[in-house]
């Protein structure tokens, strides 16, 4: 059995990785400080798998409280502790540099005082900006339009720096395009706190009733039907690549890269068609101005995920709406009301 320390492993994506996690046998402690995550997650975690799970309330940043989690013999780390939301990090860019950075240093000072250097890094498919071409593959120009995404790409370089010094480290860095959905069963999925910043919460939260209507961001982008494009991808297709990256990395020392997406682009009607279908009914849509850092369309080439990791999306858009609907239906008010 694998020890693996899980940053940020109570909010949404870390919270479905650590099910996989524990699925495959691991040990895993999660250090989260609460701010967008949910104590109560971890417990239905636990509950799913009968795994070994531990959660340690801290914020990444403080060094002190993170070395708890390295006290006994710990294999690996899975990094998803940062500040998340596009448009928000254009409004506080500072907040975001301080957040993320203050927290990626600290871990990794934490983890070489331990002896742990292997690490996969939850990065984001915003560090392509506007791509170039599309699909975009990993060897694609950086150029991120945002300061969430920035600050990405400072993780990453900081990553590729440290590699570069000492062979020990083995840094994965999943490139994540959009995920979306919830574990199959209905007991964990997305809880937003506050107004969700991307589509499929928001369309979720207006077809159980908590909100009046869907807005879309504009629909005068140079794409088929002038929404915006994506690549959507099912929140366990995402977890399970996590568990692929970790095994790669037991083989692989230094920092590379991996697309985590299905190839598929889907424009924000195609979403909204698809949750109309899962929740049986139409949705209230209303269109208003373009998003500030939004860009036009980006969908992932993730042939190399395939050929090195082995890894491949295996659910499509209307699996992703099922499943997140399942969750929202069954948790109409979150983890905060409890099943409904």
């Amino acid at each position: 059995m694998s020890t693996i320390v899980v940053t940020g492993g109570a909010g949404y994506i870390g919270s479905h990785t650590c099910v996989s996690l524990l699925e495959a046998g691991h040990r895993v402690i999660v250090v989260d400080n609460l701010v967008n995550g949910s104590a109560e997650a971890v417990e239905r975690v636990a509950a799913l798998t009968s795994g070994a799970i531990e959660l340690i309330v801290a914020d990444v940043s403080d060094p002190t409280a993170l070395s708890v989690a390295f006290s006994g013999d710990v294999d690996a780390v899975v990094h998803f502790a940062g500040l998340k939301a596009v448009a928000e990090s254009v409004e506080q860019p500072l907040r975001y540099y301080r957040a993320n950075l203050d927290a990626t240093m600290t871990l990794l000072e934490v983890m070489a005082t331990h002896d742990v250097h292997t690490l996969v890094f939850s990065s984001s498919a915003t560090v392509y900006g506007e791509p170039e071409q599309l699909p975009v593959g990993e060897d694609a120009r950086l150029g991120p339009v945002n300061a969430y995404g920035r600050t990405k790409v400072i993780q990453e370089q900081m990553f590729g720096d440290l590699a570069s010094t000492d062979d020990r480290w083995r840094f994965g860095l999943l490139r994540y395009f959009n995920p979306v959905g919830a574990h199959p069963s209905g007991v964990i999925g997305e809880d937003p706190i506050g107004v969700p910043n991307n589509l499929m919460p928001f369309a979720m939260q207006v077809a159980v009733g908590r909100r009046p209507e869907l807005e879309v961001f504009g629909d005068d982008y140079p794409t088929p039907d002038g929404t915006c494009q994506r690549d959507y991808i099912h929140v366990m297709d995402l977890a399970e690549g996590h568990l692929a990256a970790l095994d790669a990395l037991k083989a692989r020392p230094g920092c590379r890269a991996w697309n985590l997406g299905t190839g598929v682009a889907s424009s924000v009607l195609d979403v909204v068609r698809a949750v109309e279908r899962a929740v049986g009914r139409d949705l209230p849509v209303r269109v208003v101005g373009r998003r500030q850092g939004d860009v036009a369309a980006a969908w992932a080439d993730p042939s190399r995920a395939a050929g090195e990791l082995g890894w491949t999306a295996a659910r499509d858009l209307d699996a992703m709406c099922r499943d997140h609907w399942n969750w929202q239906e069954r948790n109409p008010g979150g983890y905060q009301t409890g099943p409904g």
